[in-house]
C-alpha cells in the first residue's frame, strides 16, 4: 500500500509540472482560486466562532 501511494504521488507531481510548462496561466487562476476558497472558507469558520460566542 505504501508503493501504491508514492507512485500516485509522483503520477499527480507530474501532472502538476506537465499542466503548468503546458499552460501557466491556467495552472496560476487554479491556484489563485484553491487560494480564494481556502481564505473564504477560514473567514467563514471565523464568523460562525465569532457569532457562536457573541
Amino acid at each position: 500500500m505504501q508503493r501504491a501511494k508514492k507512485i500516485l504521488l509522483w503520477v499527480i507531481l507530474a501532472f502538476g509540472v506537465y499542466a503548468i510548462f503546458t499552460s501557466p496561466d491556467r495552472a496560476a487562476d487554479m491556484v489563485r482560486t484553491a487560494g480564494a476558497i481556502g481564505v473564504d472558507g477560514a473567514r467563514s469558520i471565523g464568523t460562525f466562532f465569532n457569532a457562536l460566542l457573541s
